[in-house]
C-alpha cells in the first residue's frame, strides 16, 4: 500500500464532496477510497468510469506534491478528453488549468504535481519514470506492447496502478489479470445493474437491438469469447497439461 504521501489528508469520497462537489455513489466510493497499489475496475458502459478515474487523478496530484499521474488512453482522442474532464475538476479546486510546457495532453499544479495523457501506443509512452499513479482507460483496449512499456515506470517510487475497462473478449492484459492476475489485485466489478444512472428503456433497447451475447459484455461485464474463436477458451485452457513431455525429435529420425 502506497500511503505515506496520504498521512492527514482526506481521502478520495471526502475529496471529491469537500473539495469536487461530487457526490460518489457506493461503487464509486469504493474506487475513490481505495488505497490498494494494484487494482482492477471492470464495469458497464456509461457507467462514470472516466469521470471517477479523473477524481483519482486529481486527488493523487492535488494531495502528493510533486507526484506524476500518467493517464494511457487507446488514442489520442479519448486521452484529451479524459484531461479535458480532468481539468474541469481542477477548476473547482480555483486552479486555472494549464500545461506543464512539455507534454501537449497535461496539468500542472501550483503544488509542482502533473497529470500526463498519453495515448497508447508503445512508441509514445516511453520516457516517464518515477509515476506516483498509473491509470489505463479502456484497458483493453491498449496494446498488451503498451502495458509492457508502462509497467517499469512505476519501478521506482512504488507507484499505484489500476485498469479500468468494460471487456473485449477473453484475450490482451485486462483479461490475463483479471482471471489470472493472483492476489495482488484489487477487483472491482459493476455492472449495469448497479448504475442507477441508465436509462432502463435505453437498455432493454440496446440489449433487443444487439443481442444477448453483446449485451453480457457491454453492461453485465462478462469476458466472452471473440467470434474469430474456433474453441472455448477455458476448454482449452483445461486441456493444457505439464504432465506430457515432448516428443524428442532428433531420437525419432
Amino acid at each position: 500500500m502506497n500511503s505515506d504521501w496520504f498521512a492527514g489528508g482526506l481521502d478520495g469520497v471526502e475529496f471529491a464532496r469537500q473539495r469536487l462537489g461530487f457526490e460518489p455513489d457506493p461503487k464509486q466510493s469504493v474506487l475513490l477510497r481505495s488505497r490498494v497499489r494494484r487494482g482492477l475496475l471492470n464495469c458497464s458502459r456509461q457507467w462514470g468510469k472516466s469521470t471517477v478515474a479523473a477524481i483519482k487523478a486529481v486527488h493523487r496530484a492535488e494531495m502528493k506534491p510533486k507526484s506524476l499521474v500518467l493517464v494511457v488512453s487507446p488514442v489520442d482522442k479519448q486521452c484529451r478528453e479524459f484531461v479535458r474532464k480532468a481539468g474541469e475538476f481542477v477548476q473547482r479546486l480555483g486552479i486555472r488549468p494549464r500545461g506543464d510546457g512539455d507534454n501537449d495532453c497535461s496539468l500542472l499544479f501550483p503544488n509542482g504535481s502533473r497529470i500526463v495523457g498519453l495515448p497508447g501506443q508503445e512508441k509514445s509512452v516511453r520516457g516517464f519514470s518515477a509515476v506516483s499513479l498509473l491509470l489505463i482507460d479502456e484497458a483493453s483496449r491498449v496494446s498488451d506492447e503498451c502495458y509492457r512499456s508502462v509497467r517499469p515506470m512505476l519501478a521506482v517510487g512504488g507507484g499505484d496502478l489500476w485498469l479500468m475497462s468494460t471487456p473485449f473478449g477473453k484475450r490482451g492484459f485486462f483479461y490475463e489479470e483479471w482471471a489470472f492476475g493472483g492476489d495482488q489485485w484489487e477487483r472491482v466489478s459493476v455492472t449495469g445493474e448497479d448504475c442507477s444512472r441508465l436509462d432502463q428503456a435505453h437498455v432493454d433497447e440496446e440489449r433487443a437491438k444487439e443481442g444477448d451475447r453483446w449485451f453480457r459484455q457491454e453492461y453485465c461485464c462478462e469476458f466472452m469469447d471473440t467470434d474469430a474463436s474456433l474453441f472455448d477458451s477455458d476448454l482449452v485452457r483445461a486441456s493444457i497439461t505439464d504432465a506430457v513431455l515432448p516428443l524428442d525429435l532428433g531420437r525419432l529420425l
